[in-house]
């Protein structure tokens, strides 16, 4: 052991240490270097700007300073469309001839996605859900229901949809909201050709009022009635109206059974 420290001390030592740590030394240089110059570290070609550019013109400049690019889109709300999004490397970055640049662009045609389904949900719901699935609210118009602000119908390009149609991504959509005041509001009844008891009895079961009851022709039998006007009347655009609204009849002389014989006997009469 005595032997080895006095080793240590010797000149031999100390030139084998100093040899070997600067051999070291020569390789990192050397490595240093080299990799510097094959790399051509700290020269290039810096990137030139792209974001913001149209695809056609982003392309047109790297074609210019022979540049290669790989182009790959993404659909982005309120961005016009054929824009550069991103590009890799950064703008000002250095780097070789021939360099590829990665471009993201915003994509010239929305994706389809499909009509959430929105029965039952209120207006604050319905937009919620519809800005999740990359969808906007449009105008919004009030139809008569009993529930205020529910969702009644989806109109799209004024065409009503339907949950799982698809639509582009981004699209408008118009609302029909219930007003709230369907419960005010009944049937109309068709009474046209009803005897006038029946009629009435619709009447009221409608919670509806009787109004006057005009009488045509010659009445003979007053319990023999049938109804030939009605106002309000039940038509394609007018289906309902306020409870207790006032149904004015106008009636004439039901047909009996007998009356054709009784013409018949009297055309034979001389």
């Amino acid at each position: 052991m005595s032997k080895f420290w006095t080793y240590l001390k010797t000149k031999d030592f100390r030139n084998h240490l100093i040899g070997a740590a600067g051999s070291v030394l020569a390789v990192i240089l050397i490595a240093y270097l080299s990799l510097g110059y094959y790399t051509r570290h700290g020269s290039g070609i810096p990137v030139p700007k792209l974001k913001g550019l149209s695809i056609d013109r982003a392309t047109a400049i790297l074609d210019e300073q022979g540049f290669r690019y790989q182009i790959d889109s993404v659909y982005v709300q309120d961005q016009p469309p054929g824009t550069v999004l991103e590009q890799d490397p950064d703008a000002g970055t250095n780097v070789k001839e021939n360099r590829t640049i990665y471009l993201t662009m915003v994509t010239t045609q929305a994706p389809s996605v499909g009509l959430p389904d929105l029965e039952q949900s209120t207006y604050r719901e319905a937009v919620a859900i519809l800005s999740n699935n990359g969808l906007k609210v449009g105008d919004t118009t009030y139809a008569s229901d009993i529930a205020r602000d529910r969702i009644l119908e989806v109109r799209f390009n004024g065409q009503v949809i339907h949950t799982g149609q698809k639509l582009p991504k981004g699209s408008r959509l118009s609302l029909v909201l219930g007003d709230g005041a369907g419960a005010n509001e009944v049937d109309i009844p068709d009474l046209l050709n009803q005897d006038l008891d029946a009629a009435r009895f619709a009447i009221r079961g409608a919670g509806l009022s009787i109004g006057t009851i005009t009488y045509e022709g010659s009445i003979t039998d007053s319990t023999n009635l049938v109804v030939v006007s009605q106002f309000p009347m039940r038509t394609d655009s007018t289906a309902k109206t306020s409870i207790g609204t006032r149904v004015n009849l106008t009636v004439t002389q039901a047909k009996t059974t007998n009356e054709p014989q009784q013409q018949q006997q009297q055309q034979q009469q001389p």
